[in-house]
Parts: structure tokens; sequence; C-alpha cells
């Protein structure tokens, strides 16, 4: 069995007691096919060091060895929170009124790309897989070619990936689609956007490609193209919700609603998970239905991200504002409408969290996956299930169809679902969940990482 070199932007580092340090769902995503196929996961250590060091920073366990470099302050800068954060995330999410086209950080970019492959390349022996992901490390697979690997390589992107007539706005972005055509497997989440990337190549490269099979034949190399939607490990969020942990978190939200219906909503705070326009949705319910305040709680858990990021710090301020005027509007003495929590929690206290919240609330303007949305279906009562609002725009809308689905632009849309969600009948609850947690529970993150490695292998 060959082995399985994984290259992402962060790695989940063992902790001293032998727990991995979670890097968001990449982490849980990743575990069993590392310790599955005795492999070795590199990248950036998450820190930033004056000097341009050349060591690699090795620990192994259970079976995984983990390879991280530090970056200096520059390359932060430049790759992470320049280039990958305010260039690529905001194009690849459509939103090209934030996106910073600079020339400094786009070399920046390929500069640390070009380190990465420097200092893995020793790493990788003959007969090993490479599973490269993510936007940061778009060019990495060409980078490694010029260093003389034949290796299988592929890529993953849990991002969207855009329509060509926005993707066209990058500078050279033939140069980009070109780099990742150095790839074997290329990997999506979602059909449409595979499409738009076949849609690329053909009309701006020129590029042969078979849309049946996701074939694409370029300057005497072929790459395919796939579309493999990511899931949760099932087996190991079920796993949390037997832990005292859970089920504490789960009564002291239950105690704390007062017989009001709880609606919960977990996002990191990024402008492309539709926070302000969710708030703005839910005071609309509220204006519509002011009675209802004695009905409904909304608890919006929001830990913060890339805060080095101009418009990171502008959507706190703005979520924080819209917050408090309706609360200010809302409020009783004995009730606040909406609970705005600036802070992560453990998966097991999620996992209580969403079990006595009977609307999970999932409205991203745009998302990769939304692995949110299926946790929040796992993490219900069978018996009892509450209802998900999904946004029609996060990839996993494509897999969950019986959420209701919503139009996150449109206040008046949100309000209608929530009401919907909020008188639902037992019985078209229990229809919606069964027809969705299915594909949750057998579309889990074990038979992702099996189909991308099966076809990678050939």
């Amino acid at each position: 069995m060959s082995r399985l070199v994984v290259i992402s932007n962060r790695v989940a580092v063992p902790k001293a007691r032998g727990a991995a340090g979670a890097q968001g769902g990449l982490a849980g995503a990743l575990n069993s096919a590392l310790k599955k196929h005795k492999g070795v996961w590199f990248g950036w250590s998450g820190e930033a060091n004056e000097e341009r060091a050349g060591t690699i920073n090795m620990q192994r366990h259970d079976g995984v060895t983990t390879a991280t470099i530090d970056l200096t302050p520059q390359e932060v800068d430049d790759y992470y929170n320049g280039y990958a954060n305010s260039t690529l995330w905001p194009l690849f999410h459509y939103r090209l009124d934030l996106t910073r086209y600079e020339r400094e950080t786009a070399k920046g970019y390929e500069a640390v790309n070009e380190r990465f492959a420097e200092s893995v390349t020793p790493l990788i022996e003959e007969d090993d897989l490479v599973w490269v992901h993510d936007y940061h490390l778009l060019p990495l697979g060409e980078r490694l070619r010029s260093r003389g690997l034949k290796n299988r390589i592929g890529f993953f992107l849990h991002t969207p990936w855009p329509p060509t007539r926005l993707f066209v706005s990058l500078p050279s972005h033939e140069r980009l689609v070109k780099t990742m055509l150095e790839y074997d497997v290329v990997g999506f989440q979602t059909q449409e956007w595979l499409e738009s990337f076949l849609h690329y190549c053909q009309k701006e490269l020129g590029a042969e490609v078979d849309e049946a099979t996701g074939k694409v034949m370029y300057e005497g190399r072929e790459c395919t193209a796939r579309a493999y939607p990511i899931g949760i490990d099932w087996d190991h969020f079920q796993a949390q919700g037997d832990t005292g942990e859970a089920r504490q978190a789960c009564q002291r939200l239950l105690s704390s609603t007062r017989h009001r219906t709880a609606m919960i909503g977990v996002d990191r705070l990024d402008y492309s998970k539709g926070l302000p326009e969710r708030i703005d949705g839910i005071g609309r319910f509220f204006d519509q239905n002011p009675e209802r305040v004695r009905d409904l709680v909304y608890i919006q858990i929001a830990p913060p991200s890339r805060e080095d990021v101009d418009s990171y710090q502008k959507i706190r301020g703005e979520l924080e504002q819209k917050t408090g005027q309706i609360n200010g509007a809302r409020s009783e003495v004995d009730l606040v409408p909406i609970r705005y929590v600036n802070r992560g929690y453990s998966h097991a206290e999620l996992f209580g969290f969403f079990r006595a919240s009977k609307i999970g609330m999932v409205s991203p303007l745009r998302d990769g996956m939304n692995l949110v949305a299926k946790e929040y279906l796992a993490a219900q009562d069978p018996e009892d299930p509450g209802v998900l609002i999904l946004s029609r725009f996060a990839g996993a809308a494509a897999q969950l169809s019986e959420a209701l689905l919503v139009n996150p632009h449109s206040p008046d849309d949100l309000s209608y679902m929530i009401g919907k969600a909020l008188d639902m009948p037992k019985a078209e609850r229990l229809r919606r969940y069964e027809a969705s947690v299915a594909t949750v529970r057998d579309d889990n993150v074990q038979a992702w990482t099996e189909r991308f490695t099966a076809d990678l292998a050939g």
C-alpha cells in the first residue's frame, strides 16, 4: 500500500496529551486516511519567525508523521493574509467587491508555494500518493513537477470555484489554472463548480475537455477533474453525543431558553457566512411577528478568524451593532431575542447545543460545503428532529434538498422560513430529516477520502 503525503496550509499537530489540535474541518477529514496509509502531513506551523530557517519540525503520533515549517512575518502577510485570503478567498466566493489584486502579494504567494515544494520534496518517496489541499496551494503541483516528482499528485479545493466571467478578473488567471493541470486529479465539492472549472479550461485555455469523464487534455498532459462532496466523521460525531459534556451542554441550553424554541447558527466570523444578512432576516421576523419574541431565541456562535484581515474586523463590528440594535428594541427584563457568542466550543458541546435547538440556521452567501449543516442533522433526536434552514448557495444544498432552502440575501425569505420551521408539524419534520440524514451518514468523510485516494491511485 502506497503512503499518503498530505500537504495543506495548516497541520493538525498532536498535542502533548495526544489529542490532535483541530485546524477546522480539514483535520477530521484527513486523520483516518493518514492513519490508514501511515502517512505524512506537511504544512505551515502557524508560527511567524523573523529568520527564514530551513528546519522542519517533525513529530510522529499514532502512525502519522507531521512536518511543519515556520514562515516569516512578510511571507504570512503576502501569502496568507494577502493573496490567499484577500484575493483568492473573496474571488472564489464571488465577492469581486472585496477582492484585492496586488502584484507583491501574488509574488509572495508563488514564493511560499516554491518554499513548500523545496521543503517537502525530500520527504516524498517514489511510490507515495501526494494530496494537496485548498486555495492556498493551487500552484504547488507544478512546483513539485519542476523538481522532478513523477508521483501521482492530486488536489482538492474546499471552496467554491467561480464562474469563468468572474475568474478572468484575476491577473495571471491562465497561469494559475495551467499549474493546476499538472495534478493528476483535481477535486471540487459540487458538480456546479466542476462544470465551471471545465468551462474555463475549454473556453479560455482551449484545452480538450471530455465532460462525461472530466478528462482535461492540455499540452500533452491529462488531468481528471471530478466532484467529491465532503462529509463529516459520522461515527466520531455520534460518539460525542454520548459524552457527559454533550448532555450537559444540551441541558444547559434547554434550561436557559425558558420554553422558547432555540434556533442556532455556528459559523466562523467570515463575510462569506452571511451573518449580517442573517441577523437582518431575524430582525425582519421579529418586526413582522413581534409577539413571537417569547417563542424563539436565536443563538449565534461565531468564533473569530483571520483577525489581521481588515474585512473581518469590519464584519465583527457590523454583527455586534446589528445584534445590539435588535436586542435593544426587542428585549424584555427577563429575555433577549439574540444571544451572540464570539468564541468557539468543543465538538461535544456543539453536539449538545444542536440537539437542544429545534431549528438550525445555515445561511452562507456562498460556501464550499458547510459541514455545520450536516453536523446539525447528525445531532438531532431521530424521534423528534429539528428543522434545518439552509442557504441554497451552500455546497450542502445539492445533497440536502429536503432542508428548507433559503435565499440568504432576502430578509423576507429568511423571515418566512423561520416562521415555517417554527410551526412545522412533527410528521413533516420527521419526513425531511429521514430524507436527509442517510446522506449525512453514508456520504461521510471516510467515503470521501476513499473515493478521492482510489481515483488518485489510478
